[in-house]
């Protein structure tokens, strides 16, 4: 049987470990945004502070740490939401601080959606994944603007993704285009009357 003084040094390995691999995807998420998701194991690694064997213990196909560290991000970007609108001056700006996170999520998929029309099944769930889990994030926090008389519903939180989403595209290749001014007169378009 454990003794009482095992038992914490267990559990704070535990989150010492979970704190690790967080720091790993958060560092495999920022290569994928400069180099895509083939960028080379050795320079996540590097970033991380931790060995390439560390990241294959943890994940050991690229297919895999790709799928995680969607999953991270998401799973981030779903805590934002109810953190913004407790501590964001009104809704609306909660919505709009979201939405500027979820463009950052977006441009993070760098090179995603090429690795995601792969045949590998690792990748099968992810866009279900996402779907489930940041739709009603943002479905609560256009409720709340709508509620504060600070939107219209013009749109709903799919629709609004989507939107958002189609304004992102081709950020990666065009200097010239700026997806966050494209999304802000989007937003500006939902408040009453569209100003």
């Amino acid at each position: 049987m454990p003794s009482a003084e095992t038992v914490p040094t267990r559990g704070r390995r535990r989150a010492d470990a979970e704190r690790n691999i967080a720091a790993l995807l958060d560092a495999a998420a920022a290569e994928f945004v400069t180099a895509g998701v083939e960028v080379p194991v050795r320079d996540i690694a590097t970033r991380a502070g931790v060995g390439v064997a560390t990241i294959y213990r943890h994940f050991p196909t690229r297919a895999d740490l790709v799928v995680a560290v969607y999953q991270h991000q998401i799973e981030s970007l779903a805590q934002d939401g109810p953190a913004l609108l407790g501590s964001t001056g009104s809704p609306a700006a909660a919505l709009a601080a979201w939405v500027d996170r979820f463009i950052d999520f977006l441009v993070t998929k760098h090179g995603l959606a090429a690795a995601l029309s792969s045949t590998d099944p690792a990748f099968e769930a992810l866009h279900a994944s996402f779907v489930s889990r940041l739709v009603p994030v943002c479905g609560e926090l256009l409720a709340a603007a709508r509620a504060a008389g600070e939107i219209t519903d013009a749109l709903g939180p799919y629709a609004l993704m989507r939107s958002v989403g189609n304004l992102c595209i081709g950020t990666e290749s065009d200097d010239r285009y700026d997806a966050r001014a494209a999304v802000a007169v989007l937003l500006a378009g939902l408040r009453p009357g569209g100003a």
